[in-house]
């Protein structure tokens, strides 16, 4: 025997409903009793949670979910889940609360609960994994989106399926693998410590245990986009500057381009204020693209590959002057290049908000590097997508990419105090 009170420590903790906490123990969910309402358990969640101190946090309550306009951090963990066969309506509603009440805590550093890595029984497994123990929040953004699967008929939810969340149409090109693709659900999880955005999605997923279960995922680093003016332009694993002319936070026309709008889909009112996320996994041909001539990479793309400015000249800011030639008459941007091909004047105008990341899988069975840019972007309508995507078709840069993964999630918007990310589906 022990005199230590945490062998003999009960009740749940705050926050999490009862299935919630079976699945952070590791129990089997099937059959068992869903907790209390959503308001109390996540409000007492967030109860005079202080956030640790030493590093920037973002709020998880708003009118947008944070990790969307929110300066790109420089690590990534993106999941996606698939609900489980057993699962119902309710089963929906509880992970969504259990996740929301987990999420308030986590992107202010704190453990999933309170009792945490080291506050519960020792005859227990520890509600939180603990490998965050004392780190800040390094800027943890969590981010939740629904996939076309979700509205089928398990759940109930046909009627409020947004007309256009359908899977996206095949691209020239695509060499799609299907288990890097897909999913009910997803967390976009952001950070600028890699331990703290693993930590989150690590525990997100036992919370899910017996209701959802982790179709794929994504480890990303080094941002190969800026959605701040205060952010210097990054580069992807090609070595260019990547997303110099992306949409940042503080344009003008940004919240027309990323942000639903009310009446744009009366069927799925509650959508409103949230956007649409597509995901697209682009291996590089890393050894064909470091063979080539450095006139033949800056050709591909339409920049110089120091400076980042347009071939037709200037510097990285500078328009790029799509009408301009050279001495030969030929365009100075080629008409294949990459930056021609995705401009929005060449696309009807439209824009899309990136925050794509580096990725390092290993080496394949060729010994060949497994690397390349996980795509991430947000939209007002997919169609912003497809419209450009369809029309890098001819795109010079397609003989050194292949497109792998492929996934599009409708994401809602941010949820109230007191709320869950969500909430709306179920009103």
């Amino acid at each position: 025997m022990t005199d230590d009170p945490r062998e003999t420590a009960g009740g749940s903790p705050e926050g999490v409903s009862r299935r919630g906490l079976l699945g952070i123990l590791g129990a089997g969910a099937a059959g068992l009793a869903i907790g209390g309402g959503a308001g109390a358990g996540i409000a007492a969640a967030v109860a005079g949670a202080q956030p640790r101190p030493g590093a920037q946090t973002y709020p998880f309550f708003g009118e947008h979910q944070s990790g969307i306009t929110t300066p790109v951090q420089d690590r990534l963990h993106f999941a996606a889940f698939d609900l489980a066969s057993s699962a119902t309506r309710d089963d929906l509603r509880s992970l969504l609360e259990d996740w929301s009440a987990a999420a308030a805590r986590l992107v202010r550093g704190l453990d999933v609960t309170e009792e945490g890595a080291v506050g519960g029984p020792l005859v227990a497994p520890p509600d939180d994994t603990g490998e965050a123990l004392d780190l800040p929040a390094s800027g943890l953004t969590l981010t939740f989106g629904f996939g076309p699967g979700l509205f089928d008929d398990r759940f109930g939810l046909a009627d409020r399926r947004p007309a256009e969340l359908e899977p996206l149409p095949r691209f020239s090109g695509d060499a799609l693998v299907p288990a890097q693709g897909g999913g009910d659900l997803c967390i976009q999880a952001c950070a600028d410590d890699p331990q703290v955005a693993v930590h989150a999605i690590r525990n997100l997923s036992r919370i899910a245990f017996g209701r959802a279960a982790l179709r794929w995922s994504q480890l990303g680093f080094g941002r190969t986009s800026s959605t701040s003016t205060d952010q210097v332009t990054a580069r992807n694993l090609m070595g260019f500057k990547d997303g110099t002319a992306n949409l940042k936070a503080e344009d003008p026309d940004t919240a027309a381009a990323v942000w639903v709008a009310e009446g744009d889909d009366p069927g799925a009112a509650w959508l409103a204020g949230g956007s649409f996320l597509v995901v697209r996994k682009i291996r590089m041909l890393i050894e064909s693209w470091d063979r080539a001539q450095l006139q033949e990479q800056e050709r591909v793309i339409g920049r110089d590959k120091g400076e980042g400015a347009p071939l037709s000249g200037g510097t990285e800011f500078t328009p790029i002057d799509l009408t301009g030639t050279g001495p030969s008459g030929a365009p100075l941007v080629d008409e294949a290049a990459h930056v021609r091909l995705a401009h929005p004047d060449t696309n009807g105008g439209a824009k899309l908000l990136r925050r794509g990341y580096n990725y390092v899988d290993g080496n394949d069975e060729l010994g060949r590097l497994d690397a390349g840019l996980f795509f991430i972007a947000y939209q007002r309508s997919p169609a912003q997508f497809i419209t450009v995507q369809s029309r890098l078709a001819s795109d010079a840069l397609n003989e050194y990419i292949k497109h792998v993964g492929s996934a599009i999630f409708a994401v809602p918007p941010g949820a109230r105090e007191g709320g869950f990310v969500g909430e709306g589906l179920f009103a």
